[in-house]
């Protein structure tokens, strides 16, 4: 019997989660959707538990409130990647945009009318923002008015551009004008904004490249210097034993020095999950300077990930052999 999982959240919840698959253009229910999260974090919660109990030995609610953490990340990442789908396929429908507006201009001029040069102008190369015109056209052969159908455009799309084209075309409908010129002119303006966006993007270049710079390559070295300091610092103090005739703890007490505190193991753990969230923000940053959107990091992520672990364990290893010939004093 299959489970209608839709039946396990709010309405408004579900509403929601439909709109970021359309926006999205994932071709799913919603209830699939959610079977694939739910059933996905319940797996993903189980088997972290399950496995850190039997294998690390961790106490029973530890290792179940790291489990939740794990199905928390999954269903953050689920999030995360349904808002990357909706921002690129928003970047590359803004990106034909300005070549459909002018091919309609054209076959304006040529006599045929709006609805018509619309879907003429629709070709192959537009893949799924072409699909989307002949949806519009096909409502409007159905009876629905030009402007209604060209309103139900906006929803699939995160766009202001597209908004701004809209409005601009139902007024120009409403009051009259000259539509092909219009629709040339906002070509003209689309390619404008594009052509001073990467400008912008070049001139913030040198920004990214200390960004990526810092979150990849000087704090992984950091890190692992730091993190072989106590390593050698530990094993110094194994060799070190304190008079009591030098050093009273009844009188000097405050002056006593005392072991590093944090483990080297410890410290590692901490050292990895600190290099993990500084590059994904150092990638998240690197994207908002250069494009404008945050979310496109996503694509330098595993990049910028593995490259911050990879210096991170080389350093390490390379710091681990210069100190080699340190032994503990005895």
């Amino acid at each position: 019997m299959a489970i209608n999982f839709e039946r396990l959240v709010s309405r408004d919840l579900a509403r929601r989660i439909s709109v970021e698959l359309d926006l999205a253009g994932v071709k799913s229910s919603v209830n699939r959707m959610l079977g694939n999260a739910i059933v996905g974090a319940l797996v993903l919660l189980i088997a972290v538990s399950f496995m850190l109990v039997l294998f690390v030995h961790l106490e029973s609610l530890i290792a179940f409130a790291i489990g939740v953490g794990f199905a928390g990340f999954y269903l953050a990442f689920i999030y995360i990647f349904l808002e990357f789908l909706i921002d690129r396929r928003r970047t590359a429908m803004e990106t034909m945009l300005p070549d459909y507006l002018q091919i309609t201009s054209a076959n304006l001029r040529s006599g045929i009318a709006l609805d018509r040069a619309m879907l003429l102008a629709a070709r192959p190369e537009f893949t799924f923002f072409a699909e989307d015109i002949k949806d519009m056209s096909r409502r409007v052969y159905g009876g629905e008015t030009l402007a209604n159908a060209l309103k139900g455009l906006q929803p699939k799309y995160r766009s202001y551009q597209l908004n701004h084209t809209v409005r601009m075309i139902t007024e120009s409908l409403r009051y009259g004008g000259a539509m092909a010129d219009l629709l040339e002119q906002i070509s003209k303006d689309l390619r404008d904004q594009q052509i001073i966006q990467k400008e912008v993007a070049s001139q913030l270049f040198m920004y990214s490249i200390f960004i990526a710079f810092a979150g990849v390559i000087a704090a992984p070295v950091l890190y692992a210097l730091t993190g072989q300091m106590i390593s050698v610092t530990t094993n110094v103090w194994k060799g070190i034993t304190l008079s009591s005739n030098v050093l009273s703890t009844s009188t000097v007490s405050f002056l006593r020095p005392t072991p590093p505190q944090i483990g080297v193991t410890t410290y590692r753990y901490f050292s990895i999950t600190a290099i993990i969230i500084i590059t994904g923000f150092a990638a998240a940053i690197m994207s908002a300077i250069s494009t404008g959107s945050a979310i496109r990091g996503l694509r330098y992520l595993p990049v910028f990930i593995l490259g911050g672990l990879g210096i991170y364990l080389i350093v390490a290893r390379l710091i681990l052999g210069f100190f080699a010939g340190i032994t503990p004093a005895g």
